[in-house]
């Protein structure tokens, strides 16, 4: 057996093509979906983010508002730009690049976001909708492991799922979506208080790598026949590499072999993430007309 590879690239550009044309149209109406991305300081991986994030706005027809701060702006300074942005008619979302320096408190900059172009998900309130099943932002990561799996038709009602990994950002959100009527599966989330990991990983129909440790589910960890999302982007020294590095998953490429589906690391979610946040951008701005 050697397992389907899940081509999140080629899925991800299909619908950012999608969004081109849904943008065109709302353009005919005067209006262009518009993302704020703040960057406070230069961290080498959150400049390469906001530069992808923004190279697939400007793709898609829509704009970015590049806001640049250096690594010393106090939070109050943060909270007042944030403050302004949710009163800008013509700026849909914001997006604030995470982590931000130790002296600026994560979790009052997440509650300063007005719900409403909470793009990433984050706001409590965007939280709360999800959990309760109402209207509002999917966060990214989730929606696109979601998407991907429908797109290969993989069955969900009454499947085994087990994710690894409980952070806010994929685990708890694709816990929560899951365990929905729509989706109807029986969820598994473990953690490092987890005891005997491979005992529940082996039985899952689906399982879902999102703790960002490399490789380190084995083949031996996977049923036969499993499908397997790897989420995990995790930077290995490599000199082999131009760079020095290269990226790997959460989850051992051998495991192609026993999995029936596997989404590779990169080129499998990734893709599907970023697509999602335009997904979200255009909707912030559909529901701006309403």
């Amino acid at each position: 057996m050697s397992a389907v590879i899940m081509d999140g690239k080629s899925l991800g550009m299909k619908i950012r093509l999608s969004l081109k044309e849904k943008t065109e149209l709302l353009q005919k109406k005067g209006i262009t979906p518009c993302l704020a991305v703040i960057l406070v300081g230069d961290n080498p991986a959150s400049v390469s983010y906001v530069k992808s994030k923004e190279k697939a706005l400007a793709e898609a027809g829509m704009k970015s508002r590049d806001i640049r701060l250096p690594a010393e702006t106090q939070e109050n300074e943060l909270l007042s730009i944030i403050n302004d942005i949710n009163n800008e008619k013509n700026t849909h979302g914001i997006l604030v690049q995470m982590p931000l320096p130790k002296h600026i408190n994560e979790e009052n900059i997440i509650n300063a976001i007005n719900p409403d172009k909470d793009v990433d998900c984050f706001h409590p309130v965007s939280v709360g909708n999800m959990v309760l099943g109402r209207t509002g932002f999917l966060p990214c990561t989730p929606r696109g492991v979601l998407l991907l799996l429908r797109e290969y038709n993989i069955p969900l009602s009454g499947s085994n799922v087990v994710i690894v990994g409980r952070s806010n950002l994929v685990g708890k959100p694709l816990l929560n979506l899951l365990i929905r009527k729509e989706y109807n599966s029986t969820v598994n989330l473990c953690h490092t208080g987890t005891r005997d990991l491979s005992y529940h990983t082996q039985q899952a129909d689906v399982l879902i790598a999102a703790v960002g440790a490399p490789v380190l589910i084995k083949p031996e960890m996977v049923k036969d026949g499993a499908v397997v999302i790897d989420v995990g982007i995790n930077r290995v020294t490599d000199t082999s590499f131009p760079k020095g590095y290269r990226l790997c998953g959460d989850v051992d490429e051998a495991v192609i072999e026993k999995a029936s589906f596997f989404s590779p690391v990169p080129g499998g979610v990734g893709p599907m993430t970023i697509a999602m946040l335009l997904q979200n951008v255009l909707e912030a701005a559909e529901r701006n007309i309403k």
